[in-house]
């Protein structure tokens, strides 16, 4: 049964790792049959959620951005896959900034698979504790979702370096498995 496939990279630096994995995930997806939309934040402006509950009942929040984009491509979305560098232990902001900016639509967001790329400099997996946590803290909040998958992409720094390593196989295969 064909699915539809949202992959989000989180990183600020387009054509970064993250982006390499996503793209390589999408593009196992893709060939599995599965419809995909392939977004990065790098590239749109997102303001942070001002926790104003302007968006209450309403489902649209009362900043007008490329939320706009992202929320219909998460809602449409049967598998949603997030995408984020390690950045002091943590999701880059961009991507937390997105998380919190699914405030309007949170609810709706049940039921989705999910499946986490996350990237670090650090040799050990163990530096992704918190940044796994976070993706995990938002998943707890999508009543019914599952967690399908996550790569750990470690000792990769500077852009592009991910493309020498087998972590791109592993990105791909998983998104054939979707």
């Amino acid at each position: 049964m064909s699915k539809k496939v949202f992959v989000l990279s989180g990183s600020p630096r387009a054509g970064g790792n993250c982006d390499l994995l996503c793209e390589a995930f999408a593009r196992g997806a893709a060939e599995a049959g599965h419809e995909v939309v392939r977004m990065t934040v790098a590239d749109r402006e997102i303001g942070f959620c001002r926790a104003c509950y302007g968006c209450r009942g309403t489902g649209s929040c009362v900043l007008k951005d490329d939320m706009d984009e992202i929320l219909p491509a998460m809602l449409a979305a049967d598998v949603l896959v997030l995408a984020s560098p390690v950045y002091f232990y943590a999701i880059s902001a961009q991507m937390k900034a997105v998380i919190d900016r699914t405030l309007p639509v949170w609810a709706a967001l049940s039921d989705r698979e999910l499946y986490y790329l996350m990237t670090a400099a650090a040799g050990s997996e163990g530096a992704m504790a918190e940044t796994l946590a976070s993706f995990r803290g938002f998943a707890r909040c999508l009543k019914g979702s599952k967690e399908k998958g996550v790569l750990c992409a470690t000792g990769v720094y500077e852009p592009g370096t991910v493309s020498g390593t087998d972590f791109v196989r592993q990105a791909y295969e998983m998104g054939r498995s979707v």
